[in-house]
């Protein structure tokens, strides 16, 4: 059986943002109803004991969030979580107490990509208190900061000048820094990313050689069930099944999963979508 280091099993496509960083989906709104998550994880336990809560949509406005824990916990699931951060006071304590969570990483530029700076003091000192809460309760805490523009923006943003000066008051620099991150205190880091297009058929095809982990160690399951092979198929175009009506094994042994597999293989993207995919050119 198939063996996958994560899979992403979208709980929510519905959003409380419109950051503009984000495509956002056009694909029906929903959330996964308490009993269809316990069936679909089921499904795709043998395959991986690592599950991230989201694809699109933003996984703490859930209603059932400390059920869909609860059950995940059960199952022995390590849960992954990426939020906003604009909902942490509200669902702090879900998160504290399940057993099963054991990352929550914190999208900072959300803050900026809405536009405006009023309400960012009381935003940032929420999410800085949920990370040293987090941290004294065993789990990781990722403070991210993906809106580098290709050149040294850290500190040259002046958002992110200010995130920096905030972040330095509460956690006193020296910080240890890694090849993926920064340490700032123990359990608590803060991650830095470059901006990426994300894939979209509209957009020109790229031609050059190609390489993704969409379908190697990961794939995606949107909130209806429909099974995708990465976290950036926001809508939905490479349908791959349905695990409501398919087992995970046979999508990923279909003829189109194969052909996606064994392209990247080669350094060749088959499918559209893929060939309009800036972030598979960073594996090359």
């Amino acid at each position: 059986m198939r063996q996958l280091k994560k899979v992403y099993l979208e709980i929510t496509n519905v959003c409380n943002l419109a950051c503009d960083f984000c495509p956002g989906s056009g694909r029906p709104q929903g959330f996964l109803s308490l009993e269809n998550f316990s069936y679909l994880a089921d499904r795709i336990r043998p395959h991986s004991q690592y599950l991230y809560l989201h694809l699109m949509g933003e996984p703490l406005l859930h209603p059932q969030l400390a059920g869909i824990l609860e059950r995940a916990a059960e199952l022995d699931f390590r849960v992954m979580i990426t939020t906003n951060g604009t909902l942490l006071d509200r669902q702090g304590e879900t998160l504290y107490n399940s057993s099963a969570v054991e990352k929550v990483s914190v999208s900072l530029h959300s803050f900026e990509g809405n536009g405006g700076e009023a309400g960012v003091e009381e935003y940032l000192e929420c999410c800085v208190s949920f990370a040293r809460q987090a941290a004294g309760r065993g789990k990781r805490c990722a403070l991210r900061l993906w809106n580098l523009d290709g050149a040294d923006t850290r500190g040259a943003n002046t958002f992110n000048r200010y995130i920096l000066q905030v972040l330095e008051e509460n956690f006193p620099k020296p910080w240890k820094e890694g090849g993926r991150g920064t340490t700032l205190a123990p359990g608590i880091f803060l991650e830095w990313g470059e901006k990426f297009q994300w894939p979209d058929l509209t957009a020109p095809e790229e031609a050059g050689r190609r390489f993704c982990y969409g379908l190697r160690d990961q794939v995606g399951v949107l909130w209806d069930g429909t099974v995708v092979p990465c976290c950036l198929d926001h809508q939905g175009d490479v349908v791959l099944g349905n695990l409501y009506t398919q087992g995970l094994e046979e999508i990923l042994n279909s003829p189109r999963a194969q052909r996606i597999y064994e392209g990247f293989s080669q350094g060749e993207a088959v499918e559209q979508l893929c060939r309009r995919c800036g972030f598979s050119r960073r594996f090359q």
